[in-house]
């Protein structure tokens, strides 16, 4: 490990056991069951009501209520065709897309404990100011892309955060995700827990939202014609080349003055540092999450990747075990220039890692 917490990629007999366990039966039948349940726990006492959420929206008469989507697998990438998120069928399935802001509402919880139920709110937040740090602007009448959109958590804060955007195109693989977003955006105005409702978040009624699904890969937008790409948590779901091919299609559709948005985990904090040096306990994560490792071991290539293609690329410190990327599109620029601002003189990270511990659901 190096000062900076780097990882090196693991090898030795420990991590090729381990390796196997995870292709073998124990994934579905031991490891994966223990994730999900680590998520359900922990919403249950941050006061999210996993399964009540679920119901109420799987009882809306909904496009789940009808035949699953055929979707033809020859036209989806390997990799996506994984299982993925303790789904066997990875996000190609109602499940899915019915649970994944519930879970993400658990995600924040874990990042932000003190906030109990609240602490999405605070997790995204802290991305918001890291973006702003880092330099992010959107023009006024801007052409926004929300890549990896899922069922459009980020793509309707963008448009919250954002008013003056003309238009918000949430693109994502998954057909079931699209059409659970579209359907929320559709019933909105939605109350949340807080407001005396039955979702998890808020959802009001924005006409500059769609959701199409697409390949972030191959998007099939024009050249220079989009002034935001915004990419958050999904790099660390793909094979390392695929995110790669996927900054570059992030700079192709770009205006020159364009900026791409990236939030993503570091395996550079300390925290995350910790945790995947200790293979048993990374090994409960890396059983959702068949990528995860491939990310870790090229996070400095991805860097590198951004700094080639963009003019001006700021790293910053979002959360204890986060950062967030401002990459700005200029054609003409020939010196570009990467700056990482995650780490104090001293080697320190910059923020305060306030992540639960494995064994914790919530603060003490």
């Amino acid at each position: 490990m190096s000062s900076t917490g780097f990882v090196k990629p693991r090898t030795g007999v420990l991590q090729s056991l381990l390796n196997m366990m995870l292709n073998s039966p124990v994934w579905k039948y031991v490891l994966v069951p223990q994730a999900r349940k680590k998520m359900e726990d922990t919403a249950a006492e941050n006061g999210i009501p996993w399964a009540e959420c679920r119901a109420w929206l799987e009882s809306q008469d909904g496009p789940w209520q009808e035949r699953p989507i055929l979707h033809d697998t020859t036209k989806l990438p390997d990799y996506y065709q994984n299982s993925f998120h303790a789904y066997e069928q990875g996000n190609l399935c109602w499940e899915a897309a019915l649970e994944v802001e519930i879970a993400s509402s658990a995600v924040g919880a874990r990042n932000f404990p003190k906030y109990g139920r609240l602490g999405e709110r605070a997790f995204r937040d802290s991305f918001d100011a890291a973006l702003m740090d880092g330099g992010a602007t959107c023009p006024k009448g801007a052409v926004v892309v929300d890549l990896g959109c899922g069922t459009g958590i980020s793509s309707r804060r963008l448009a919250e955060r954002h008013p003056h955007a003309a238009s918000i195109l949430g693109l994502d693989l998954s057909p079931y995700y699209c059409q659970v977003g579209t359907y929320l955006l559709d019933k909105a105005p939605v109350l949340s827990l807080e407001q005396g409702g039955h979702w998890v978040n808020e959802i009001k009624k924005d006409n500059r939202i769609c959701y199409k699904v697409g390949d972030a890969t191959q998007t099939g937008l024009p050249d220079s014609s989009v002034d935001v790409v915004n990419l958050q948590f999904v790099c660390h779901e793909m094979p390392y080349r695929v995110a790669v091919d996927v900054l570059r299609e992030t700079h192709r559709i770009l205006k020159d003055g364009g900026q791409l948005w990236f939030c993503e985990m570091d395996f550079e904090t300390p925290g995350y540092a910790a945790q995947r040096a200790n293979p048993l306990l990374f090994s409960l994560l890396r059983s959702t999450e068949p990528y995860l490792d491939d990310y870790a071991d090229h996070s400095r290539e991805i860097r590198s990747a951004l700094k080639e293609l963009f003019a001006y690329t700021t790293i910053t410190p979002a959360t204890g075990r986060h950062f967030a990327i401002v990459a700005t599109k200029d054609s003409k620029k020939l010196d570009h220039v990467l700056e990482d601002n995650r780490f104090d003189e001293s080697g320190t990270y910059r923020v305060e890692d306030t992540h639960l511990r494995v064994f914790e659901n919530k603060e003490s």
